[in-house]
């Protein structure tokens, strides 16, 4: 084969792999979480089994990314933790302190971690790590519902998944209640709607 034949064979099929490659990276979408729908919470033990207590985080704010096509995309969250809601005020403002959360020393949570296990475009779990009371360790979240569809108001396409994991408090040094029997085991869901950006 001549010398001319094989550099134009060569040169067509660098092109068209870098053509894959740009197009797999064109195909990412950028959604901003959409705090007014998007609202983690939590649930802890109280004396043991005793009771369960729930409570939410009422202001967050952070992006996704998202390529259906190559099964790849990204989370990141970042969760206002002065805004931890238990439905009882008294409650909220120990949390508050250094029995729990001490949000004037930590005042943010971060989770930050990779979408994975895509079925049909769709992620099924996030690989990630989690910055909780100045702490990061591990975490993943197993997406329980995801879905897609055009925002009626926005005209723009919105993601919404219902994620979940479970954790050791104790593990990000908030052990408040372990003398006396509570479990440290905390369930983290994570209501969240992200619209894709302009």
């Amino acid at each position: 084969m001549p010398s001319t034949i094989r550099n134009l064979i060569s040169t067509l099929g660098a092109l068209s792999l870098l053509f894959l490659a740009t197009g797999a990276s064109a195909a990412a979408v950028t959604y901003r979480i959409d705090p007014a729908h998007t609202y983690p919470s939590f649930e802890a033990d109280h004396m043991g089994g005793l009771s369960r207590w729930r409570g939410k985080f009422n202001h967050s704010s952070g992006t996704i990314t998202l390529d259906k096509v190559a099964g790849t995309g990204t989370v990141d969250v970042t969760v206002d933790m002065h805004s931890a809601d238990f439905g009882q005020d008294a409650l909220n403002k120990s949390a508050q302190g250094k029995e729990l959360f001490e949000s004037d020393k930590y005042p943010t949570a971060h989770y930050a971690g990779k979408l994975a296990g895509f079925v049909d475009g769709a992620p099924t779990e996030v690989v990630g790590r989690l910055t909780l009371h100045g702490i990061t360790r591990p975490l993943t979240l197993k997406i329980d519902s995801f879905k897609c569809m055009p925002h009626p108001v926005f005209k723009r396409e919105v993601c919404g998944a219902d994620a979940l994991a479970t954790f050791k408090r104790d593990a990000f040094g908030m052990d408040a209640g372990k003398d006396y029997g509570f479990s440290m085991d905390v369930t983290l869901r994570i209501q969240v709607e992200a619209i894709q950006a302009p």
